[in-house]
């Protein structure tokens, strides 16, 4: 009898809140704009019907598909996909979502692998995020940017020595394809170990393997720890290919805005300006110099101007920007490699005939530069790289002259029986990031001749050494130019002294075999 009366009573308790919730629910009755589907092509749909939809504003069409609205006309809106368009048909409704594009930004990104509009890719589940941001934004004012005077090591020697980047630079790499850009890239982000630096590799347009690939290298060197990778392949439609470079740029502001050093990696913003170009002529824009539209400059330079060095007020955090761009048959006066030039600090130029030379990196010394040059550089740096760029050109022009000739003065043969050996140490495998005390150590001792009296074959093996010894034996010089210390007179002394006697030991041990390699070498010159 109680459980009865218990049952009646718990049932009407739930009827008069359901009463008072009823009694306090008042239908909201607004008006919502839905548009007709009535044209279909490749990636690009025109909708009738949609006379309030904005500019870059969202729109659900049939399937949970999105598109973003670029061309408003006066009777219809031309919006790009961001998803497949099978299945869709003529006469479909779409509904406008009064939001832009946004994508989810926060630390639960970190080690994962999203597509531009956040979803993962990987198997670890559902991204965790701390909000939304879109991914477009204004490019923070001149007066909210502070100076670019702190390094961002690449542990690639030739770059780090004679093409320093700054953290919050823009540095473009380009060259011919197949010519080790997307290395440089992934040598900087292993290199970014230890040094609280986030990464985010944004890969547009590349074949799923090669991604794959990718990815698989940097969990392999404990990179992934600490990056993220936002990827758009050749399968998927060209308006997420246009969207991925923004999408990876709004993830890395709010780390920027939060106060940490950022680096973020377009690979490649030649595929992106072909996504762009695609859609455009689809849209019907009228096509301009090589059928780009006439706004493909903007489109890279209001992505590239949001990185920055913001002030210590704003947090000092920072943003650098690599674009990656592939050039054809090393023309590099071409459109968009030329329009990428001109919007970026300094570019790091890639040779096909150095890299068919075995001259890996293949850094071409002579057409590269940054702009903002050595006031990013360790004061170490600076006691050696202005000696080991002159020496390195003249080198390159008296070696392309030497070919012609049969007699050299005894001069010119010193010259280029360093710069030869300067070139050998120059070289540095994949993967392999070297430290900035043993690339000073290395770097100094070719500059200063060292290795000149060594079999040019013997110079890597040199330097594995001095690389090996001078940490070891120097604790206190290896501390200083670590700290960002002043190479002093003594400290260099005492570098040198320690390579001398590595190079000593080693000629001593093959004394008989050290001198035919350099006559050998030297008639090939």
């Amino acid at each position: 009898m109680t459980d009865h009366r218990e049952l009646e009573s718990a049932l009407a308790e739930t009827m008069q809140d359901m009463e008072q919730v009823r009694e306090r629910f008042r239908p909201d009755l607004s008006p919502r704009e839905v548009g007709t589907v009535e044209y279909i092509s490749s990636s690009v749909v025109r909708v009738s019907g949609l006379p309030g939809i904005g500019s870059g504003e969202l729109a659900r069409f049939p399937g949970g598909r999105t598109g973003i609205a670029l061309n408003l006309e006066e009777a219809a809106v031309s919006f790009i996909l961001l998803n497949k368009q099978q299945g869709m048909e003529s006469g479909a409704e779409v509904r406008g979502t009064g939001r832009l594009t946004d994508v989810p930004v926060g630390e639960g990104l970190i080690g994962r692998v999203v597509d531009p509009l956040g979803n993962p890719l990987d198997d670890l589940g559902p991204v965790r995020m701390a909000e939304r941001r879109f991914i477009e934004r204004d490019a923070p004012a001149i007066m909210d940017r502070a100076p670019v005077n702190v390094p961002l090591q690449t542990g690639i020697k030739v770059i780090d020595a004679l093409i320093p980047i700054g953290r919050g630079q823009r540095e473009l790499i380009l060259g011919d394809r197949q010519t080790g850009k997307t290395a440089i890239a992934m040598d900087t982000m292993i290199n970014q170990r230890g040094e609280n630096v986030l990464c985010i590799y944004c890969s547009i347009g590349q074949e799923s393997a090669s991604l794959s690939r990718l990815v698989t290298d940097l969990r392999e060197y404990g990179a992934m720890e600490y990056s993220i990778v936002v990827a758009a392949s050749g399968e998927d439609t060209p308006g997420l290919n246009y969207i991925a470079p923004y999408a990876a740029t709004a993830m890395g502001e709010y780390f920027m805005d939060n106060g940490r050093d950022v680096l973020v990696i377009y690979d490649d913003l030649t595929r992106h300006a072909w996504a762009y170009r695609e859609l455009s002529l689809l849209l019907r824009r009228p096509p301009a110099r090589e059928a780009y539209p006439g706004d493909i400059f903007y489109i890279h330079s209001r992505l590239l101007e949001r990185a920055t060095h913001l002030r210590k007020e704003l947090g000092g955090g920072s943003m650098t920007a690599l674009p990656i761009i592939e050039t054809e048959a090393q023309n590099i006066s071409a459109y968009i490699p030329t329009n990428l030039i001109s919007i970026t600090d300094g570019q790091v130029y890639l040779s096909p005939n150095l890299f068919q030379a075995g001259q890996l990196p293949a850094v071409d010394v002579g057409r590269s530069v940054s702009r903002v040059g050595g006031k990013t550089q360790l004061p170490a740096y600076r006691a050696v790289a202005g000696n080991l760029r002159l020496s390195y050109t003249q080198f390159e022009e008296l070696e392309s002259f030497a070919r012609f000739g049969t007699r050299l003065e005894e001069e010119t043969r010193k010259t280029l029986e360093h710069g030869r050996r300067v070139r050998e140490v120059l070289k540095q495998v994949q993967y392999h990031p070297i430290p900035v005390d043993e690339q000073i150590a290395v770097l100094l001792s070719a500059a200063e001749g060292v290795f000149d009296d060594l079999p040019v074959n013997r110079v890597r093996e040199a330097e594995a050494v001095i690389r090996r010894e001078v940490p070891e034996s120097l604790p206190e010089v290896s501390e200083k130019i670590r700290t960002g210390k002043k190479l002093e007179d003594e400290s260099r002394r005492a570098v040198l002294d320690e390579a001398r006697k590595v190079v000593n030991q080693l000629k001593g041990s093959d004394d008989g075999n050290a001198a035919e390699p350099a006559s050998a070498d030297r008639n090939r010159g």
